[in-house]
């Protein structure tokens, strides 16, 4: 409401007012609430959750037909796929403004009070009860599961503390210390990692689930909570450290997957809204392709069979990894006083860190190690790039240069302008760099990425070697094929001297 209409203070105010009408809010669960608004929004047309890329043709849809259906639900999908930024959004379904009893533990509704502790106060005070507000952001309350959570601390406890400071009986119901569930009435409660929770924790949550109150330590006096209830799990979990009970799971309306991105586009658009990138005091510009390429690493990464699938690859990953490659650049820029941070391929190297960390092995990735997984990575990564930006391009004036006994040296600590210094000396290197739409006008810090993104595409291809020093030379000649053909005679020789006469093996 404007400064001109507001907000009502008192009860007797809230009952004369339009927006607030005991009819109203007698009447309109949190359910209904959410429906309602979700119906406005679908008729404007505004977004319904901003932010979230990716999910407009399959999980949103879904979210949409639960809560039209006025159902819980639960999201259930692998690290790092936006469960809990997807929960957390569902407040923007809520009404801007919600008055409770200005005091009160559990945000109780003014004209249908559960609590004691309310109930008095409007008996003594009347329509001079006063009222507070809650903004539709303090309306969600997030619990992540974890082995040690109680039914206290979900569902609330006696408090012998309160009762002797009160002066009360432990029978009364003044002495309920509430846990979170009943401090989200009127609201939505989230689980996070439901599968984490205790067997018996998960049966507390039945009742509640079927009939909508809740019971605390067994005293007689029942709450009738309004509220949603929505989980996230991850499908791991049920195996790993938990499982949802069965009867539970048959109680939640929805059961919603959600997925990574399905295309290297919707990838880049989640890192370049999620990364870091802009820093303060510098100019930073990241190419294109190196964007492609940080992402294709996580792609490459849910394919490969040396990570483990079912553990995931998290979009942290090409975020993590953009953040590290920008400070890798800026670092490079700083030492040398350049006014432009341009990353190279060999900062993606450098961010190593941001990668093996979030990366879960198999047997044969671990025997391995995470370095080289992670190197291969890269490497196969940058190849998919090159073919998509290379694909017309003659490389054979440069490999021969190369042949012919020339090498150069690309230190991602080395100032650009070194470094444009030596890859002048590759004949024909500048000129195929067009499809980047690089001239060689352009700073010394665009020339180089977009070299050095060519050299590395080539090396991704075995055209190329480079060092660990990052030293770029002719790929090592293979056998020659009359060597090659005496191997592949001894080899058989071989076999057959391993053979028995009757064809088995010794």
């Amino acid at each position: 409401m404007s400064a001109a209409h507001p907000l009502p203070q008192t009860l007797g105010e809230l009952r004369t007012s339009s927006q607030f009408s005991e009819a109203c809010l007698k009447a309109r669960a949190v359910k209904d609430e959410m429906r309602g608004n979700l119906i406005a929004r679908l008729h404007s047309g505004e977004a319904l959750f901003p932010g979230i890329v990716g999910y407009d043709d399959s999980v949103i849809p879904q979210i949409v037909n639960a809560v039209l259906s006025k159902q819980n639900f639960i999201l259930l999908g692998l690290r790092g796929q936006a469960k809990s930024r997807i929960l957390r959004a569902l407040t923007a379904l809520l009404d801007e403004r919600m008055p409770y009893i200005a005091g009160c533990e559990i945000r109780d509704n003014p004209y249908r009070p559960l609590c004691q502790r309310c109930r008095d106060l409007i008996a003594e005070r009347g329509d001079a009860t006063p009222i507070a507000y809650l903004a539709r952001e303090e309306r969600y309350v997030e619990k992540l599961a974890t082995p040690d959570v109680t039914v206290a601390d979900l569902v609330g406890d006696i408090d012998p503390i309160k009762a002797a400071r009160s002066a009360q009986d432990l029978s009364s119901e003044l002495t309920m210390h509430y846990g979170l569930l009943p401090r989200a009435n009127r609201g939505i409660f989230a689980i996070n990692e439901l599968p984490d929770l205790a067997g018996k924790i998960q049966v507390a949550l039945f009742n509640i689930m079927q009939e909508g109150d809740v019971q605390i330590k067994g005293y007689p006096v029942r709450l009738a909570l309004d509220v949603v209830l929505v989980f996230s799990a991850n499908p791991e979990d049920y195996t790993a450290r938990g499982k949802i009970v069965t009867p539970l799971k048959d109680r939640i309306g929805s059961e919603i997957r959600t997925h990574y991105p399905e295309t290297l586009e919707e990838g880049m658009a989640i890192t370049a809204q999620e990364a870091w990138a802009e820093r303060d005091a510098t100019r930073v510009e990241v190419p294109a392709y190196i964007r492609e390429i940080i992402e294709q690493i996580a792609f490459c990464a849910r394919e490969d069979k040396k990570v483990d699938k079912r553990s995931g690859v998290s979009q942290r990953l090409p975020i993590a990894t953009m953040e590290l490659v920008v400070s890798n650049a800026e670092r490079r820029a700083l030492v040398n006083g350049e006014p432009l941070v341009l990353p190279r391929v060999s900062d993606i190297y450098a961010a190593l860190p941001g990668i093996t960390g979030k990366l879960e092995l198999e047997y044969e990735g671990e025997m391995r190690g995470a370095d080289t997984v992670v190197h291969d990575l890269i490497r196969t990564a940058v190849g998919k790039i090159y073919d998509r930006v290379f694909a017309d391009i003659d490389t054979q004036q440069i490999e021969e240069w190369f042949n012919l006994g020339g090498t150069v040296k690309l230190d991602d600590n080395h100032p650009a302008a070194q470094a444009l210094a030596d890859l002048k000396q590759i004949q024909g290197l500048l000129e195929r760099l067009a499809p980047l739409h690089v001239k060689k006008s352009d700073p010394a810090p665009r020339l180089v990425s977009a070299a050095e993104f060519l050299l590395e595409g080539l090396v991704a291809h075995r055209k190329l070697s480079r060092s660990e020093e990052r030293v770029f030379a002719a790929q090592p000649q293979a056998p020659r094929h009359a060597e090659r053909a005496e191997l592949e005679v001894d080899y058989e020789e071989w076999q057959r001297a391993r053979r028995t006469p009757r064809g088995g093996y010794n």
